[in-house]
């Protein structure tokens, strides 16, 4: 038995958790950690900044299905790392954020005076599910643990652990140590298929369904369960939609499938539906809080929820059958349990009927693809055009305001998971982290992130990791050279260019190709969409990482189709 340091020791206890990711940006006080992470089988990747790194975790995260984790160098870089982690919190992605600190006699309790000495721990206690500080090395496997179970557990999220940096670089005797265990070992890893006595009542209640309606969330992403749940609807015959943050789940072709911003047909199916099946997701905001006009009177409609969380069945609508489950499993289940009581049906009833509905939406968009433009490209069309080059499998990243909106309406996403979004916070800039994220977790997969200029420049700097870490991600930035939302939050309230170009709202114009010159990547400039294609078949070709600057026509893109419903949805009181 010989001696090891503190730092090896965590490494070893996040090696015991299936963790084979790391990402921050290195400082002394963590070094100790760094350097042991290829001996146990973890790529460690050097960002440019602390809140890019957990956004690089957690496109990881959503990708590979598993958590990953992130260092913050002592108290300012550990801040800049938990505004990150409110990306994490938001969106339920698993990691674990680590924290280094200055000597404990100087900085806990900070003494006053102390350098680089701030109360980490009470910052993050909000934006995590678990957040502590280690104070004995004897305790690291434990509180590790403590850590994995909390961001593991229900719905995932961030846990965080601040360690000092003197104790980092303690040795220890290998004798000494304490147990490090699997995760297998001490915390539940499957909740399996539920009650078999709730998954026959459920079988019996979809399979006498007149009209099936079938809504999946972020959880049967984490299940990896787009197959069963699709099977289901089939089976069924149902109308399905997934969350906007669980776009694939249900490949957006699909005959039975109801687009998010497509308010009028499938609020219409929802209306009618007879029997709800949620899986994997809260109804939150933009699903209307599960209650009219977007969905029908829970009084009068049956509704089952499947949820790993128990805290997140009936939390906005109240439910009829609770079944607190792993998606993929008990979607199983219930799938042979339909199976031996009905027949498979062909299609929904008056599908037709509200595909009608639905055609007034796509109209809308029709008509923004068909708008001329006064310069540049047309948003939407420069979107289908990526769509049109990138194969089903690829991973499609969007980030920014009226960007998103855009590449939600023309971009569908066709498999699972292939789709990163900031959902729930709306979080700008996280774009490119997810992209990175997604890269190092599906290296074979093409990667391509879609944003505004404005969301782009909060983490450019993060091309030089790409071209530093060898990621060919494809970047499309559509620049109208403004913050583009605001303006058409400006027109919305009845303002006009005269108080947003007072106010910063017009930004000063950047080559962004030649920014990702400059920083080792592949850079292309297109202000006609029919040099697009070439442009994107230059960049893939190119097998590095490619940024494309799409100068866009700003008018149209004050005028993203999906604002209205966007406006509508979030205007839903819920109650």
């Amino acid at each position: 038995m010989g001696q090891i340091t503190v730092g090896e020791l965590l490494v070893r206890c996040l090696r015991a958790e299936g963790i084979d990711f790391v990402t921050g940006i290195i400082d002394g006080a963590h070094i100790p950690i760094v350097v042991h992470t290829a001996k146990y089988g973890m790529r460690y990747v050097n960002a440019r900044h602390e809140e890019a790194a957990v956004h690089i975790a957690e496109g990881y995260a959503r990708i590979a299905r598993k958590p990953a984790v992130v260092i913050g160098n002592p108290a300012c870089g550990t801040g800049n790392m938990l505004a990150g982690v409110v990306s994490a919190h938001g969106e339920g992605h698993p990691l674990l954020a680590i924290g280094t600190l200055r000597p404990r006699m100087k900085s806990d309790p900070n003494r006053g005076g102390a350098w680089q000495a701030a109360d980490t721990e009470a910052m993050a206690r909000p934006i995590t599910k678990y957040a502590a500080t280690v104070r004995q090395w004897e305790r690291i496997p434990e509180m590790v643990r403590t850590a994995f179970r909390a961001a593991m557990s229900g719905r995932p999220g961030p846990a965080y652990l601040a360690l000092p940096d003197e104790l980092l670089a303690e040795t220890i005797d290998e004798s000494r140590l304490p147990p490090i265990y699997e995760a297998a070992r001490y915390r539940v890893t499957s909740l399996g298929g539920g009650d078999p006595a709730s998954i026959e009542r459920a079988a019996e209640l979809l399979a006498k369904a007149q009209r099936p309606y079938v809504h999946a969330g972020k959880g049967v992403l984490w299940s990896d369960a787009s197959s069963e749940l699709v099977a289901l609807g089939d089976h069924l015959g149902a109308t399905m939609s997934t969350s906007l943050g669980a776009r694939g789940i249900v490949p957006e072709n699909h005959p039975h499938y109801f687009h998010p911003f497509d308010l009028g047909g499938a609020g219409m199916a929802r209306a009618e539906a007879d029997v709800v099946l949620v899986v994997g997701g809260r109804l939150g905001e933009y699903e209307g809080w599960g209650g009219p006009p977007m969905w029908g009177d829970p009084a009068r409609q049956t509704t089952i929820q499947i949820d790993a969380d128990p805290l997140s069945i009936g939390l906005n609508r109240p439910v009829d059958l609770a079944i607190v489950a792993d998606a993929k499993p008990a979607l199983a289940a219930l799938l042979a349990a339909v199976r031996a009581r009905s027949a498979p049906r062909a299609a929904p009833v008056d599908l037709a009927r509200y595909r009608e509905k639905s055609a007034e939406t796509m109209q809308q968009g029709i008509g923004y693809l068909g708008a001329e433009c006064k310069t540049g490209v047309n948003p939407g069309r420069m979107v289908m055009a990526i769509r049109q080059h990138f194969p089903p499998e690829s991973i499609t990243v969007l980030d920014g305001g009226n960007t998103t909106l855009t590449g939600v309406a023309f971009h569908p996403i066709l498999s699972s998971p292939s789709f990163l979004y900031s959902v729930k916070m709306g979080y700008l800039g996280t774009g490119l982290g997810f992209a990175l994220g997604a890269k190092i977790a599906a290296p074979d997969r093409p990667v391509c992130l879609i944003s505004g200029d404005g969301a782009f420049g909060f983490h450019v700097m993060e091309l030089e990791t790409a071209a530093r870490e060898n990621l060919p991600i494809v970047v499309v930035v559509a620049v109208d050279d403004a913050w583009g939302m605001e303006k058409t939050a400006y027109l919305a309230q009845g303002y006009g260019a005269t108080d947003w170009e007072r106010r910063g709202i017009d930004l000063e114009p950047v080559r962004y190709d030649g920014l990702a010159k400059q920083l080792g990547c592949v850079g292309e400039y297109v202000d006609r969409i029919e040099d697009l294609g070439p442009a994107l078949e230059r960049a893939t070709a190119s097998r590095r990482p490619a940024l494309i600057h799409v100068q866009i026509d700003r008018e149209l893109n004050t005028k993203p189709p999906g604002w209205e419903q966007f406006r509508r949805a979030r205007s839903v009181q819920g109650y």
